[in-house]
């Protein structure tokens, strides 16, 4: 075995304890970084494939924008742990069952006899100018031009729906329209009034002055 084998298995043990982290960590905020862990693992797995835009991407948008702000949202939240792990063990023969499904359809989908060295040769080595990250626009815009809109088309409809969602008129909100505090003048809000000055007068004044 080459190094690169080895480097492989290495960081494909680390991404599998990471995932199983992930799902049985009772903390949230130790899950979500065991899932940056998993990210992290991903994009080196994405590096031995030569595949360098995909490994930044994945780093750039899931660990750095998307893990981050999540993780931020779960230590500002005040999550109650214990009302979480009501009702694990009643839904566990379920999840257990439809897990158990999954393995063996994955196991019998990537085995051997569809996928491996026998019938996929490991890539071979580009040259030093190659850019996968020219290759990967110019499959994505002309063999997957299509399906790239329809995606696009698909999020947008996402975005809108949670707009609409989200600018309900509730009775328990409270909104301030900017133009009707742009167009307020200070007549509209402030009064000035003309009031006579007082003097306090003590009582030994009042004494001197009778």
């Amino acid at each position: 075995m080459i190094f690169q084998d080895y480097v492989f298995y290495a960081l494909a043990a680390i991404l599998l304890i990471a995932g199983l982290r992930v799902i049985t960590a009772r903390n949230p905020v130790h899950a979500a970084l065991y899932l940056v862990l998993a990210f992290f693992t991903a994009a080196g797995i994405w590096l031995l494939l030569e595949a360098e835009f995909l490994a930044i991407a994945l780093v750039l948008v899931y660990v750095g924008a998307v893990m981050v702000l999540f993780l931020f949202v779960v230590m500002m939240l005040d999550i109650n742990l214990d009302k979480l792990r009501e009702g694990f063990w009643s839904y566990l023969p379920l999840a257990g069952t439809v897990g158990a499904l999954m393995a063996a359809e994955m196991v019998m989908i990537l085995g051997t006899k569809y996928f491996g060295l026998a019938v996929f040769a490991p890539p071979a080595p580009h040259a030093a100018d190659y850019s996968n990250t020219a290759e990967l626009g110019l499959h994505l815009y002309t063999d997957y031009l299509l399906p790239f809109e329809l995606a696009a088309v698909v999020l947008l409809v996402a975005i809108v729906a949670a707009i609409a969602l989200t600018m309900r008129d509730r009775k328990d909100s409270k909104f301030i329209d900017p133009a009707a505090q742009v167009r307020v003048k200070r007549a509209d809000r402030v009064r000035i009034v003309s009031m006579p000055a007082e003097v306090e007068v003590s009582e030994k004044d009042e004494k001197a002055a009778s």
